[in-house]
């Protein structure tokens, strides 16, 4: 049991859950109505989890000594020494390579090097780069954004309009979402020289530019249906959606009070699930 829970840890099956859920509303849209293949979306989840749970891990190996240094990572297994860096690699190895091969088997090579890109980006590229400068948002915001548009393309077999709307409207959510992750957690992440704000403060600097991208996740999240992929519905949950997340930005500009930077990181929570399953229920 130990081990398991460890490695439920190291893969941190959370947060590996809400981005397979989003890779799975993807599949859902680029199915056909009526004809969704619950066996396909099921191997898609798993092999999602595999690989997201690889891109996890290697994050945690590579940031041992750092998170050794903040509150919220000091009780992951690599930290406490109940379990090894060589554990820890094996089975990041292990679990990356069995999901791309199911991505690849099942869905095809596009599949499969969508998530090979999303693993090698969150893995050496946006994992070094918190480090050195909060650009390192920017660089994460794409493996952030590629879930929905594997899924689409792992129904499809094919890029096309649909997976990059899915694509832009998820890479423009990230920044307010992390953001105010970022505002929430500003302290602990500077205990480890993380300084992922925008401006690399919690000031008006940073609340203007948070409070800025929120607003165009209104008018990106309506996008499929100006393009005509979507009924009239999905919008209006959009709009809805955004104006919840928008409440706490402003007020968060306005005050520069903490507790509306964590209300901010619940609304944004909830924004993509809501805005996603509409996209699917709401399909032209």
């Amino acid at each position: 049991m130990g081990l398991l829970r460890d490695a439920a840890a190291l893969f941190k099956l959370r947060l590996a859950s809400l981005v397979v859920f989003s890779a799975g509303l993807g599949y859902w849209m680029g199915s056909p109505a009526g004809a969704l293949d619950v066996g396909g979306l099921l191997l898609l989840l798993l092999a999602g989890t595999l690989v997201t749970g690889a891109s996890n891990a290697f994050n945690q190996v590579w940031e041992l000594n750092t998170d050794a240094l903040m509150q919220r990572t000091a009780e992951r297994p690599l930290v406490r020494g109940s379990m090894s860096v060589t554990t820890a690699l094996v089975l990041a190895t292990a679990a990356g390579i069995a999901g791309l091969w199911m991505l690849w088997a099942a869905f095809g090579v596009l599949t499969a090097i969508l998530g090979l890109l999303s693993l090698f980006m969150y893995v050496a590229l946006y994992t070094p780069m918190k480090r050195l400068s909060p650009w390192a948002v920017f660089v994460g915001a794409f493996p952030g954004a590629f879930p929905p548009m594997l899924g689409h393309v792992a129904a499809t077999g094919q890029f096309g309009l649909t997976p990059g709307l899915l694509f832009a409207g998820q890479f423009m959510w990230q920044f307010p979402h992390f953001w105010a992750i970022a505002w929430v957690l500003h302290d602990d992440y500077a205990r480890a020289g993380f300084r992922l704000l925008p401006s690399g403060e919690r000031d008006r600097s940073s609340a203007f530019l948070i409070l800025l991208y929120t607003l165009f996740v209104i008018p990106v999240g309506m996008l499929p249906w100006v393009f005509d992929r979507v009924g009239t519905v999905a919008p209006v949950v959009a709009i809805v959606a955004g104006l919840v997340m928008l409440v706490p930005a402003w007020k968060l500009y306005r005050t520069g009070d903490t507790r509306q930077a964590r209300r901010l990181m619940f609304a944004s929570f909830l924004y993509l699930p809501a805005v996603q399953l509409a996209y699917v229920l709401d399909r032209s």
